[in-house]
């Protein structure tokens, strides 16, 4: 097994300098530090585990509870994004990821996350009127969370306000004044979507046509088609029709095409979360690009900043700018 006394003699430096390099200490330069960690690499170096958590008390192994209440877990497309880049982030840093999820009737998430030894804990996807996310939101284990706000924690939120905005403002800029919106079920995200909707119509001078409005569910593509539905076979059916995401926008073309219509040309259709694998689709389609990439590095970024320097950080709420993806799905009327 490599020694940091090894890797000291070919690097140049001292033992004390390559176990700083190493415990990413502030008092060594950054291009030292890379240079020594890419040395160590190079060597074969692993960390002797047991010395490190007697040295700092922490397990360097992170929680993430990762299940919401449809069961989508890692096919929810938009969260498995988020999930990947703060894996990567947070195995940068030296830590381990680990699921919290638990299907035992007898051990609570906070049980499980005490018995794991977490350091702390990300809340990427889950149902959170579940007393069990509660119990672990208000106890003492170090939690931050995606796209949903919590009392006295860190939190990672999309713009929705602002993506809602870039979305409205494009569809009234080609010219469309029926816009229907078939929306996600309650929650924070759906009640900033829906107000930007209505903030953007009047704007524009456009009242709304509440005929237009569709509750519905995230990623459901049945209720998507069938929402569709209903607002196709009305006297005057919009010109153009929001779905709260990708996958849904998806069902709902569906239906369009079953009439024998097509989209753009007879219907324009957009989404939201700018799921990758979904825009080489023909045409492409419309929709709003969440930043899955800062989300999930800015969530593993803060839930270590809590952990290793917990009194020089404060619960802050992060919101992350979203962009408009044009695609080919919104004709222009005019």
């Amino acid at each position: 097994m490599v020694s940091m006394k090894e890797i000291a003699a070919a690097c140049g430096v001292s033992v004390a300098t390559v176990s700083k390099a190493l415990s990413d200490h502030h008092d060594i330069g950054e291009k030292t530090k890379q240079y020594v960690r890419e040395t160590a690499d190079q060597m074969g170096y692993l960390p002797n585990l047991s010395a490190r958590y007697l040295k700092t008390n922490r397990s360097y192994n992170l929680g993430v509870l990762f299940e919401d209440a449809a069961r989508s877990g890692l096919t929810h497309d938009f969260f498995s994004g988020v999930l990947e880049n703060l894996k990567i982030t947070a195995e940068s840093r030296g830590y381990d990821i680990t699921f919290l999820n638990t299907t035992s009737p007898d051990m609570s998430y906070v049980e499980r996350a005490q018995y794991r030894g977490f350091d702390g804990v990300a809340i990427a996807c889950s149902d959170f009127s579940d007393p069990k996310v509660q119990e672990l939101l208000h106890s003492s284990v170090r939690v931050v969370t995606v796209d949903y706000i919590a009392d006295n924690r860190t939190a990672v939120v999309s713009d929705n306000i602002d993506g809602m905005t870039q979305l409205m403002n494009y569809i009234l800029t080609q010219g469309h004044r029926r816009i229907a919106y078939i929306h996600g079920d309650e929650g924070r995200v759906t009640r900033q979507r829906l107000v930007s909707y209505y903030c953007c119509m009047e704007e524009h001078g456009e009242s709304v046509r509440e005929e237009y409005i569709k509750p519905a569910l995230y990623r459901n593509r049945e209720l998507a088609y069938e929402k569709t539905e209903e607002l196709l076979s009305q006297n005057e059916p919009p010109t153009c029709i929001l779905y709260p995401d990708d996958v849904a926008a998806f069902g709902g073309m569906n239906a369009i095409r079953a009439r024998g219509l097509r989209v753009p040309e007879d219907i324009s259709v957009a989404g939201y979360d700018g799921i990758r694998a979904l825009q080489y689709s023909e045409p492409t389609l419309t929709t709003i690009r969440q930043d899955m990439e800062s989300l999930g590095k800015l969530a593993a970024e803060s839930l270590i900043a809590e952990i290793e320097r917990p009194m020089l950080t404060a619960p802050t709420i992060h919101t992350v700018r979203s962009a408009l993806l044009e695609g080919q799905t919104v004709r222009k009327l005019h």
